[in-house]
């Protein structure tokens, strides 16, 4: 297998380190692949993150990095949305920030937050994995990284891929699905998996990768970087969320399709999802603000019954069911579904529906099941 040597690497300017964390082994590996950037030691953490919140120039904060404790659960159940079905995904939170700056991440409303954050006591966290998993054995559980920042776009500094996949390689009530737009995947194509972990990438058009997704690594280098994961074994998810309207959106979408079959088996794809781009109304400004060159907020977007500002129902139709038309012209089997719809769109976008958020589970469920 070829080296992946361009994926776009963070590089932290400052570190700072909760005092709680001091000794764990991740805050021990980060430091040491950083000795020579400076380091700042903190009682609580909170401090920190309150301050650098209420700092009217976030650019203080652009690429420092901030090692604590989580003190809430790591693992969380999707909490969808009312009258839409959900997948009932599991989110474990390694981390909470991004450094790839997407203009459309929900992470700049959510967090609110300029400051980088890895959670270093992972001891604490495989022993809550652990109890999970072993007091329910007759559930199974998909359990993902990437909510709250990008599975893989700081592995280079704490190589916690390589950890997470042996973990979950021996479990057989869950598997884990590392998502991201980066690249970084040296560290586990050579590690027995035991088909436990999927590798998933989000993927978008040409002209949309470019401009919403321009820290990101190039799409073909997430497909390439796929491509080794398939060549390792690994099931491969792609997530197509946010679909963003945009002229030629057709073409573009439909390109990138022809572009995933070119290189990967449709056998070895455990799922694509779709979804339209969605936001809380309040987010406009915080994209106008901060991506003022983005003109994704310009498209057809009303509030839904979730309060959310979406693309009229028929545009997200369009688009849901000419992406199913184009993936399915290309292998009838490779399971399609929609993040965050009614029943209504899967009928009207798919020609069907599952019956309720345990059904679309149990479906999923059975992909990923060895």
């Amino acid at each position: 297998m070829s080296r992946i040597l361009s994926a776009p690497s963070f590089v932290p300017r400052k570190i700072f380190i909760e005092d709680a964390v001091k000794n764990s082994n991740l805050t021990t590996r980060i430091v040491n692949a950083f000795p020579d950037k400076p380091r700042e030691h903190l009682a609580d953490a909170t401090i920190l993150l309150n301050h650098a919140q209420q700092d009217q120039n976030k650019n203080n904060w652009r690429d420092a990095l901030l090692l604590a404790k989580q003190r809430g659960p790591f693992v969380r159940l999707c909490p969808g949305t009312q009258k839409h079905i959900c997948c009932l995904y599991h989110n474990l939170d390694l981390a909470a920030g991004c450094d790839l700056g997407c203009t459309y991440c929900i992470l700049q409303g959510y967090l609110n937050n300029p400051l980088i954050t890895l959670y270093a006591n992972m001891d604490d966290m495989y022993d809550e994995l652990h109890n999970l998993l072993s007091k329910n054995p007759q559930r199974f559980y998909r359990i993902g990284t990437g909510e709250l920042s990008d599975s893989l776009t700081f592995d280079h500094i704490t190589h916690l891929a390589r950890e997470l996949v042996a973990f979950f390689s021996d479990k057989k009530n869950a598997i884990i699905e590392l998502k991201s737009k980066n690249i970084h995947i040296d560290d586990i194509l050579h590690l027995n998996h035991n088909k436990r972990t999927v590798m998933s990438w989000s993927l978008n058009s040409q002209v949309i990768a470019e401009k919403e997704e321009s820290r990101a690594a190039p799409l073909d280098d997430r497909l390439r970087a796929a491509r080794e994961a398939q060549s390792a074994g690994f099931r491969i998810g792609f997530h197509f969320d946010p679909m963003i309207e945009h002229q030629d959106w057709q073409d573009g979408y439909r390109k990138i399709v022809d572009r995933i079959f070119d290189k990967i088996h449709p056998e070895s794809i455990a799922w694509i999802s779709l979804g339209a781009l969605r936001y809380p109304s309040a987010f406009d400004e915080i994209i106008r603000a901060n991506h003022p060159q983005s003109d994704i907020v310009l498209g057809e977007l009303l509030p839904g019954i979730d309060k959310k500002l979406r693309y009229f129902e028929p545009i997200r139709i369009e688009m849901f069911s000419k992406m199913h038309e184009w993936i399915k012209s290309y292998s009838k089997d490779v399971f399609v579904y929609l993040c965050m719809e009614s029943s209504s769109v899967w009928r009207k976008a798919f020609g069907w529906s599952p019956k309720n958020s345990a059904h679309l589970k149990q479906l999923l469920d059975e992909r990923v099941k060895v």
